[in-house]
């Protein structure tokens, strides 16, 4: 393989020193690993996707910036993005810090002691206030780039409520995504209306949680199940911890994260409970397993 010019420019690495091999697979694009000498000596090492076309575009910039968000607030649960864009030949491609995760036996795959839990670090990116984004006084319910779940791309333009984000953002572009690719269905789309316009005012409504005082935008990876999550070295460097990957992520109610794990499964009773000690279940508690199911949809 070679590398891409504008791939070399965007990391500053020298091309006599760097060399590109496939690495792993994917059901959407190309992966490969990218492998330097610095200036100190030091061997580094990076992963990269590559793959054709506008909508390949706007995923690897969702995923760049979703990366970042998370790396930024707890930097051991995922490698932090280092470059995405579209190279010289046409191809997008997101470049993150290398993580391994090729550790075979029972003994080198134990988790650091010290290290955190999975359940700490996202505890303590779901209780850590997500930042103002720009233009704006106060934190939002968005995300500065459009994200993709799968193939399928979010909008996440900027809503100072949750309960309008959520109907207008989620559930209702869904439904005219749907019905652009496959028609109107009549019944369908009057549940999905109402549901919109009823359910989530009614269990997730900002005068309604958290008696009255609403919920707090906080980083959501946004695609977390057992297949995003791992045991693995970022950067190749420090102990083998609990990392995730493959985010797509928004400023959210937390308990939004919560949907599609709880949907996918992998994880389990020792697990939540030890989350919600550090994280606590939304206000009011009794409502929180209704909540947990529409943010499945």
């Amino acid at each position: 393989m070679k590398l891409d010019p504008s791939i070399l420019g965007a990391l500053s690495l020298d091309p006599a020193v760097t060399t590109v091999a496939s690495h792993g697979s994917s059901g959407f694009n190309a992966t490969a690993k990218i492998s330097t000498t610095l200036k100190s000596g030091t061997r580094k090492h990076f992963f990269m996707k590559t793959a054709p076309g506008k909508c390949a575009e706007i995923m690897f910039r969702g995923e760049h910036a979703s990366l970042n968000a998370i790396h930024n607030v707890v930097p051991s649960l995922c490698p932090a993005s280092l470059a995405a864009g579209v190279s010289d030949d046409g191809n997008a491609f997101l470049v993150t810090d290398f993580l391994d995760m090729s550790f075979r036996s029972s003994a080198d795959n134990q988790q650091s002691p010290s290290a955190m839990s999975l359940a700490a670090k996202l505890a303590k990116l779901h209780t850590t206030p997500a930042p103002i984004p720009a233009g704006h006084s106060k934190p939002m319910f968005g995300f500065p780039e459009a994200t993709c779940c799968g193939d399928t791309t979010q909008p996440n333009d900027y809503k100072d409520s949750w309960a309008v984000f959520y109907s207008e953002n989620r559930l209702l572009a869904m439904l005219k995504k749907c019905e652009r690719n496959h028609g109107k269905d009549v019944e369908f789309h009057s549940l999905v209306e109402k549901t919109a316009n009823a359910v989530v005012p009614r269990l997730i409504g900002d005068d309604h949680l958290n008696n009255g005082k609403g919920v707090t935008p906080v980083v959501i990876h946004g695609d977390l199940w057992s297949g995003n999550k791992g045991k693995g070295q970022i950067g190749g460097e420090g102990p083998i911890e609990d990392v995730v990957f493959d985010p797509s992520a928004v400023y959210g109610h937390n308990e939004y994260e919560l949907g599609i794990m709880n949907m996918f499964g992998g994880f389990g009773k020792a697990f939540f409970d030890e989350y919600h000690d550090l994280c606590p279940k939304t206000l009011p508690i009794e409502e929180y397993r209704d909540r947990v199911s529409l943010y499945e949809l």
